[in-house]
């Protein structure tokens, strides 16, 4: 019995230390489950199935999971996109809220303010890798593919940007022009990664600074008290 015992174990060493091996430099997938997200799929894992496709099927589970989301009470204006603020600035008479997306953060952007649907309009012609700051003003050719989603709301026209990347190559845009938007109703998805601008008029204060972190439907940008001001 106790020779059982030790070959079982054995036989469990042996199989793990074999995982380890053919995994390595990353984790194994008896110690995955135990890992945050960052940790259980490295970015340099996730870029080497970019180019081989062999993604691991936990990974897309992950990656295209939509949680059930309640907009917060009030009137406040939600980001669109879970993500890094990278960029807060005003140019040429526009506000841009730049989010970046990583690997790991949720991909499904919603609607941040009621508004109908006044376009969808596909812009640019390249894909470029890095993060959104650097293209995010850019509205023709050339410029990375993007969606720009344009709402007419209670305060004026504001838009959301779904931009894509060497890595992120498909967008998932799923309102058509017409349609009424509730505040953190779902709108598309970016595969995989990258960034999503929204734009505003430059007079709305922001409630969010660069390096903060947001969340779709659920993160205040731009509170109620400034809406009602630029309502009236």
């Amino acid at each position: 019995m106790v020779l059982i015992v030790q070959i079982t174990i054995l036989v469990l060493l042996v199989y793990a230390a074999g995982l380890v091996f053919i995994y390595f430099p990353y984790p194994s997938p008896l110690v995955r489950v135990f890992l945050p997200a960052r940790k259980r799929w490295p970015e340099a894992q996730i870029r080497d199935w970019l180019v081989n496709g062999r993604f691991q099927k936990s990974y897309l589970r992950y990656f295209y999971r939509d949680p059930e989301r309640r907009a917060p009470a009030g009137s406040s204006l939600l980001a669109p996109a879970d993500g890094l603020v990278t960029s807060t600035e005003v140019k040429d008479g526009v506000r841009y809220l730049v989010i970046a997306l990583s690997f790991w953060d949720m991909h499904v952007q919603r609607c941040p303010f009621p508004g109908r649907v006044a376009s969808v309009e596909a812009l640019g012609d390249i894909y470029t890798d890095g993060e959104g700051r650097e293209f995010a003003f850019l509205r023709k050719k050339k410029c990375p593919v993007q969606k720009r989603l344009l709402l007419d709301t209670g305060f004026g026209q504001i838009a959301v940007r779904f931009i894509t990347s060497v890595a992120a190559r498909r967008i998932q845009v799923w309102v058509e022009r017409g349609q009424e938007l509730t505040r953190g109703q779902r709108i598309g998805r970016i595969l995989l990664g990258s960034t999503v601008v929204l734009e505003l008029p430059p007079g709305c204060p922001l409630s969010v600074n660069t390096g903060d972190r947001v969340w779709a439907g659920l993160s205040e940008v731009v509170d109620s008290v400034c809406i009602d001001k630029l309502n009236h």
